[in-house]
């Protein structure tokens, strides 16, 4: 009997899980998961998946009760004699903690990395990392996603006069210069020094935004305040407009407020994360038939290349 592909959601990420299970053709799975009165976590298959390609999607934002559903899921999988256990990680938590770049601080990524290994997932489908090099942080195969895919058609539909875009950091720089390659247009970089995390020092554009329509791109805005800040300098500078696409909406603390009192036309982010507050200058992208896509092609053993922009850029060509 040849195994078949099911796909399960943590409580954190049913409102995607669904529409991925939709895009997929099949229905969500069964799975019961309660909390004891002093909150410990318990989970429960409520149908067979032995012999099967198990798919768990959940995201591992804030509360860590997301990442502590995921790893109960992962190891009830593989009690269950599931064939293939994958993790499906629309955002990863805990990616901003990559590297020691101070004295006596904890590698959160590695660390929750190694936990999702040892709960015996065999393989990691991810979407836009903090940062890239994570990837290495797995002993697992990771198909790292990227939302260019959903944000490029976006951009297009804008057809924007003078398309400028912008990194809101140096770290971003990278993959905003790729974007802009695709749309043979200029770039500039907004240099930020922070005091410390969420509050920032001092910032300065380094390129001509003069009458530009500018798209700021990054992984994730949590509190708002670099994009806020990066908005304002640029209008300052002479920006015909400014808008941003964000991957990840963590926005925690005043981040609503913020972006709805800025100089932002609009900040446009994907459903990796569900919105806690209401903004009108907020627009969602869905990624389920990115998810459904890839975890079809995982399922069959298909190459994902085609959902990268090196493959957009190349049939560009």
């Amino acid at each position: 009997m040849e195994p078949s592909a099911k796909i399960f959601s943590g409580t954190g990420s049913q409102y995607l899980a669904e529409k991925i299970a939709k895009k997929f053709g099949e229905p969500l799975g069964k799975v019961n998961i309660q909390r004891f009165s002093d909150g410990e976590i318990y989970v429960e298959f409520q149908e067979s998946i032995r012999g099967q390609f198990v798919f768990l999607i959940q995201s591992t934002y804030s509360p860590t009760d997301n990442l502590m559903e995921l790893l109960l899921m992962i190891d009830a999988a593989k009690r269950a004699s599931a064939y293939k256990v994958i993790a499906v990680i629309p955002y990863y938590g805990f990616a901003r903690q990559d590297r020691k770049d101070r004295p006596r601080v904890a590698i959160g990524a590695k660390l929750v990395a190694n936990m999702i290994t040892a709960a015996g997932a065999d393989r990691v489908i991810t979407m836009d990392l903090h940062a890239p090099q994570i990837q290495g942080y797995f002993d697992i195969p990771v198909d790292h996603l990227e939302a260019s895919a959903i944000f490029i058609p976006y951009i297009e539909k804008l057809n924007l006069p003078n398309l400028t875009f912008a990194a809101p950091d140096v770290g971003s720089a990278n993959r905003i210069r790729e974007i802009a390659s695709y749309f043979e247009c200029e770039m500039v970089i907004c240099d930020k020094h922070r005091k410390r995390a969420n509050e920032i020092a001092s910032m300065v554009v380094i390129g001509d935004v003069t009458g530009k329509d500018v798209v700021l791109i990054d992984d994730l805005c949590d509190t708002g305040g670099t994009l806020v800040k990066s908005a304002l300098l640029m209008k300052e500078k002479g920006a015909s407009s400014v808008r941003a696409l964000c991957t990840h909406p963590v926005l925690s603390g005043n981040a609503y407020n913020n972006i709805q009192n800025s100089v932002l036309e609009e900040l446009v982010v994907c459903d990796t994360i569900p919105l806690r507050g209401e903004c009108t200058k907020i627009k969602v992208l869905s990624t389920d038939e990115l998810f459904a896509t890839t975890i079809r092609n995982a399922f069959e053993n298909k190459s994902i290349n085609s959902l990268f922009m090196r493959s957009r850029m190349a049939n560009k060509k």
